[in-house]
């Protein structure tokens, strides 16, 4: 309360006479912006699962596995891709990686990696379902399709990639696909069956981040169109935390990355900010940003300005 431009106590307030010529300001605070409710998100559903996490992590490029269980933790992720090698999935002293994996919190996603051609990749996704299903892993119902098309770029082969999936939807696999950016090819993979769509971002291991978010956005309107709920997940590229936030923003159901996290120089402390990136770039998305303006538009209304 403000009386002839002197700031009047409240402890003074019973005591203070108002004259006839005497200006009064009332003045209270206000919020600067409009209100909006918290989102809760709800859990998504990819292929068979229904997971909280939207973050997916790989397993390799670990200096130990001990510091890989570590990152995984703190990543609270529920997912990991595993590739199926000759080794049994062992490293060079023998050991399991599935002994330094909780498979009572994680879902095992086997994937095919390192394969260049339908015929291999369809081989060891076979493989890697017998694996698991001795291992009673329900990971064994699904497969992370990659066939690549050269060692030097790692960018999947279309033709061949498009054929795997094919024959795998047929074999009985929820095939989550990794793709290239290509909007077209993309509606044909889900076309032929494929459980989740994975565009990269950028090359493997690349750490670019998302190069093209526009033919992300084509991808999310061409699959998402008649189906809302269908899931799209960023692979490969990302190599910080804005990254992630970045490809959940635009709407993307979950990323998947490795690299970003096991090569970083604290992986733990990388592990934490992609957890987080994830959850932030979703809820911002949920939340729908303001639309972008040439002027500036003040945040506090205009209204009710001491003068």
């Amino acid at each position: 309360m403000e009386l002839n431009r002197m700031v009047i106590p409240a402890k003074n307030h019973d005591q203070t006479i108002l004259k006839p010529d005497d200006e009064v300001e009332v003045v209270t605070l206000v919020g600067g912006g409009s209100n909006m409710e918290e989102t809760i998100d709800k859990p998504w559903q990819l292929g068979p699962f229904s997971f909280k996490s939207r973050l997916i992590t790989g397993t390799g490029k670990y200096s130990t596995l001990e510091l890989m269980r570590e990152a995984l933790d703190a990543s609270a992720c529920e997912v990991t891709t595993v590739a199926v090698r000759r080794e049994r999935l062992t490293d060079k002293t023998g050991r399991n990686i599935l002994d330094f994996l909780d498979l009572k919190k994680l879902t095992i996603l086997p994937n095919t990696a390192g394969c260049f051609s339908a015929d291999d990749a369809i081989r060891h996704a076979r493989l890697g379902r017998e694996l698991l299903t001795n291992l009673d892993n329900p990971g064994a119902q699904w497969v992370k399709l990659e066939c690549l098309g050269d060692t030097k770029t790692l960018l999947p082969d279309p033709v061949e990639t498009l054929r795997a999936t094919e024959i795998l939807v047929k074999d009985g696999f929820h095939v989550l696909a990794y793709t290239s950016d290509d909007p077209i090819l993309a509606r044909s993979l889900k076309k032929a069956g494929a459980t989740c769509v994975m565009p990269a971002g950028s090359p493997i291991g690349s750490g670019q981040g998302i190069l093209n978010p526009n033919n992300i956005r084509i991808i999310l309107e061409y699959l998402k169109g008649d189906d809302a709920d269908y899931p799209v997940v960023v692979d490969a590229g990302v190599g910080c935390a804005s990254d992630v936030a970045f490809a959940m923003e635009l709407g993307c159901d979950g990323v998947l990355l490795n690299t970003a996290i096991a090569q970083a120089k604290k992986p733990v402390t990388m592990a934490i900010a992609m957890k987080n990136a994830c959850i932030a770039g979703r809820l911002s998305f949920l939340a729908g940003r303001i639309s972008k303006k040439l002027y500036a538009q003040a945040s506090s209304p205009m209204e009710g300005l001491i003068s």
